[in-house]
This record gives structure tokens, C-alpha cells and sequence, in this order.
């Protein structure tokens, strides 16, 4: 897997490609701000890309604006973002951005990563096209839709199994985690999307690709 750092702390950028190398993968640039972010994707085409989201020179958005455009730009590359921030406004255009073809796309909390291998793991499945989803940042998220997109149409339990699909989490798992019969979290799944005005599918992926599609929206 090629990949593309882009952090402003150096002893981060450091570990993290470190980490990287170390479990065979190529870092092929680390970088510490996000115009040299996107001339390094454009540059390099790399399978996948880590991103903060504060970065020079503003230490505000930076990093999640460069996602969005490596996202439109380059659809064949997956976004990782990897911050201690939850922006929710630019975070919903980024996970909107997974429809059309799009690679995939996650957004991991620095503080809630506490296994090495499960960051490599999120990572590699990014760069496969799936998704890696904190579930605090799917659940800020679903806060803010609601408030603007009539989420509140779903109930409790349909909010939890979505947030659930949202981390990327299969029927059987969605069960085990909610100690309700697979058959249950199927029901649930028909009433999200029917309340939601989605098709419905088996295909996991194609799932949650139209429930982040929902959440961009």
C-alpha cells in the first residue's frame, strides 16, 4: 500500500510513517501542510492518504478541505482522516463524497485509537474502499442531520443500528452488539431505509455508502 501522511507535528509524521514502513507499506511523502498535501497526491497517486484536519496556516480546517478535494479529485484514493477534532460540517461533505465511485473513506480520533494494529487495519480497509468510522464521530453526526434533515423521523433503536452501519458494522455484527436476532437488525435496516428514502440492498457496501451519502447531504 503507497500512502500519503499529511500532519503538522513532526514527532507524529515521523511515527506514523515509521508505524507504516515498519508493517511493510511505502510512505511514499509526509508532509505538514495541506497544500503540500494535495501536490503530493497529485504528484503521487498513492492508494491512500492520512489526514489531520487542523494544519498550517491556519490550524482550523486545512487538512479536511484538502480531503474533500483529494476526494473530487482523485476518487481512486482513499481519505483516512486521523485528528483530535470532529468538524462536522466539512466531515459530512468528506463522507457524502464516498458515493459516485469514490474509494474509501474513515475518520479516526487520535485520543480513541489505542491499538496500533487497529489503526493499520482501518487504514488498509480505507485503501480498499471501505469505511473506518469512529463511532463518536458517526454519532455527532447523525446529531447534526438530524437537527437539519428529519433524522428524527427514525427511532431510537433505528438511530443506533444506523450508526452502527455508518461504522461500516454487518447485520451480524450490528446483532451481536445490540443482543437482538440478525432477523431484528434486517427489519431495522428496511425501516431506515424506507423512512430515509433509500433502496435497500445485501451488498454491506453499497449500504453504507448510501447512508454516508445521506449524511453528506
Amino acid at each position: 500500500m503507497r500512502i500519503v501522511i499529511a500532519e503538522d507535528s513532526a514527532v507524529v509524521r515521523a511515527g506514523l510513517a515509521e508505524i507504516l514502513a515498519d508493517r511493510g507499506h511505502e510512505v511514499v511523502a509526509a508532509v505538514g501542510d495541506a497544500q503540500a498535501l494535495i501536490a503530493a497526491v497529485d504528484t503521487s497517486r498513492p492508494d491512500a492518504a492520512v489526514v489531520d484536519v487542523r494544519m498550517p496556516p491556519g490550524y482550523t480546517d486545512e487538512g479536511l478541505r484538502a480531503a474533500i478535494a483529494i476526494r473530487r479529485d482523485h476518487p481512486g484514493v482513499g481519505v483516512l482522516v486521523f485528528s483530535q477534532y470532529i468538524e462536522t460540517r466539512y466531515a459530512a461533505d468528506l463522507l457524502g463524497a464516498a458515493s459516485g465511485g469514490a474509494a474509501g473513506v474513515g475518520y479516526l480520533l487520535k485520543d480513541r485509537v489505542a491499538d496500533v494494529g487497529e489503526f493499520v487495519e482501518a487504514l488498509s480497509r480505507v485503501a480498499a474502499g471501505g469505511t473506518a468510522l469512529d463511532p463518536e464521530v458517526v454519532t455527532q453526526l447523525l446529531g447534526a442531520s438530524r437537527r437539519v434533515s428529519g433524522l428524527d423521523a427514525l427511532t431510537a433503536r433505528e438511530r443506533d443500528v444506523l450508526g452502527l452501519m455508518a461504522e461500516g458494522r454487518s447485520n451480524g455484527a450490528i446483532a451481536s452488539i445490540l443482543v437482538i436476532s440478525e432477523r431484528a437488525v434486517e427489519k431495522y435496516v428496511g425501516n431506515i431505509f424506507s423512512k430515509l428514502g433509500l433502496a435497500p440492498s445485501d451488498a454491506d457496501h453499497r449500504r453504507v455508502l448510501a447512508v454516508l451519502r445521506y449524511l453528506g447531504s
